[in-house]
């Protein structure tokens, strides 16, 4: 049958918008193969695929957009691999069971013949940027598109994407500027804390902030029978600071006793001036926003008139993974990775709390975070703590969105409302009180150096917070699984009986959680 002219027309026009909807859902190939997008572009198209549906997965990309993305950062490939056949779960002895293995040298030789066509002197160690001995994961140096195109055709491969591009934030500009509007530069002692309004002195001095009160979580009752004692809980940050002897030489006084702490390092130095890529940077918090999170869940309960965290007697470890809480560069990324396999390692670790994230996903984040969950530690993620670029329209971030992951974000005091900076959306299950509406005061905890406190808010401190509340109930039950200790933190929380599509089971009671406050 002949289609009407007027009826054919719109039938072309209906197909046209839809191919342009559909394009637009797609990166888009460059006109020219060997011009790599430019920021602006990579940026642009990251940005519409997280508005359209809420996460970017580089492995839904084409070649030419991951060769572009690393050639506008620092040309660092992660490539997960895998013997041939094999969909299965990672097994956690990867690194030296042979088919593995054997997978991982078949992919360096590709890489390798494929990058020499272009640079024939190139080594085995010329590719190799960061060193793996956990994961089935290899961090490698790549230049050309065309090793990315035959990675791609690959059974031996899982993935293979930058990790050292996010956008609006070049790795390579993270100058004093920078670090000031990624959550760093504002830990200094708070001036005009009231007493009685801000926090409430302790009877040996110290301060309990505001929103330890028990209308809001119960933890002032809840420390008559538990104060974390026995739980060993690892912050994943920009490390702690050397100066703030809370969390060195006086992490142990007044009613903190017998508990440890130790101060690691994952983040890998960059490889300029000489310096190899493998070397690590020391454990000393550059930022100030590490030392914050570990004093909201751990600090000492001391006599020195300092801020005391959720779980005062619970072990700690903080380890500085990143420069700061925008995981963007390769460095960050290995070193993050690096931190949840040496928290899973720890046969005495039980939480993991990590208060940064990032915009797009990383699969070797992924892997490190499946590999800490299969070793049966909780872990809590921040939702999201908006910059001035992402407020308005970003939920909950990566890592927080995965399923192993334990979103936490933060309320105001009238306990409906997210805090001004916070995200929220279908993947937080928990919320922690941080902000006074009334003069908009956020949390007590440490300085970077002495004893007078800070203030720091946003979904970071939300998440240290619920690590410490979590690490006071399991303290109380220490004998329970993962899965019984997340079951008593739900039937403690406020949304316990309608889960919100916002804040998930919402406040926690701590009290109730270890038997002596009434739900």
């Amino acid at each position: 049958m002949r289609i009407p002219t007027l009826s054919a027309a719109l039938l072309a026009l209906l197909l046209a918008g839809c191919q342009r909807e559909a394009d637009e859902q797609q990166p888009q190939p460059a006109e020219n193969p060997q011009e790599a997008l430019s920021p602006q572009q990579l940026d642009e198209q990251i940005m519409t695929r997280l508005r359209q549906s809420g996460s970017f997965d580089w492995n839904q990309t084409t070649p030419h957009f991951v060769w572009s993305a690393l050639t506008r950062s620092d040309y660092v490939l992660s490539v997960g691999y895998r013997p041939a056949g094999n969909t299965g779960a990672i097994p956690t002895d990867a690194a030296t069971d042979p088919t593995w293995q054997a997978a991982r040298q078949q992919v360096l030789a590709l890489i390798l013949a494929e990058e020499r066509k272009v640079r024939p002197e190139l080594t085995l160690n010329d590719l190799l940027a960061y060193e793996e001995n956990v994961l089935p994961v290899l961090d490698v140096t790549v230049r050309e598109l065309s090793t990315i195109q035959r990675l791609r055709e690959s059974r031996l491969v899982r993935y293979a994407e930058p990790i050292g591009y996010e956008p609006n934030r070049a790795a390579a500009n993270k100058a004093a500027a920078g670090l000031s509007s990624s959550g760093c530069g504002n830990n200094t002692a708070t001036a005009g804390l009231v007493a009685g309004a801000d926090y409430t002195a302790l009877s040996n001095g110290s301060k309990s902030s505001w929103n330890q009160a028990d209308q809001y979580h119960g933890v002032r009752a809840g420390w008559s029978q538990s104060t974390g004692e026995g739980i060993k809980l690892v912050i994943i940050d920009s490390g702690s600071s050397d100066t703030q002897e809370n969390l060195g030489s006086a992490f142990n006084q007044g009613l903190s006793t017998g508990r440890t702490i130790e101060r690691l390092v994952t983040l890998p130095r960059n490889s300029l001036f000489g310096i190899p890529y493998g070397a690590q940077e020391t454990p000393n918090d550059g930022c100030g926003h590490g030392t914050s999170m570990a004093g909201a869940a751990a600090a000492p309960r001391g006599t020195d008139g300092a801020a005391v965290g959720m779980a005062y007697n619970a072990s700690l470890i903080t380890i500085r993974a990143s420069e700061d809480v925008f995981i963007d560069g390769s460095r960050e990324v290995k070193g993050v990775s690096d931190a949840y396999i040496l928290a899973a390692n720890r046969a005495d670790v039980r939480i993991i709390s990590m208060s940064m994230g990032r915009l797009t996903n990383s699969s070797q984040m992924t892997d490190a975070i499946r590999y800490a969950y299969g070793k049966g530690k909780l872990l809590f993620c921040a939702a999201g703590t908006s910059f001035d670029w992402t407020a308005g329209w970003v939920g909950v971030i990566y890592p927080a969105s995965l399923p192993e992951a334990v979103a936490v974000t933060g309320v105001k005091d009238n306990l409906t409302t997210r805090c001004d900076e916070c995200h929220t959306g279908a993947d937080v299950e928990f919320t922690v009180v941080m902000q006074r509406t009334s003069i908009d005061r956020r949390p007590l905890t440490l300085a970077m150096s002495g004893d007078a406190p800070s203030t720091v808010g946003g979904s970071s401190v939300a998440t240290a917070s619920m690590a410490g509340l979590t690490a006071m109930v399991w303290a109380r039950y220490p004998t329970e699984t993962r899965a019984q200790i997340m079951s008593r933190l739900v039937a403690s929380s406020s949304n316990r009986n309608a889960r919100s599509s916002s804040f998930g089971w919402g406040r926690v009671n701590v009290g109730a959680a270890v038997g002596v406050l009434p739900l």
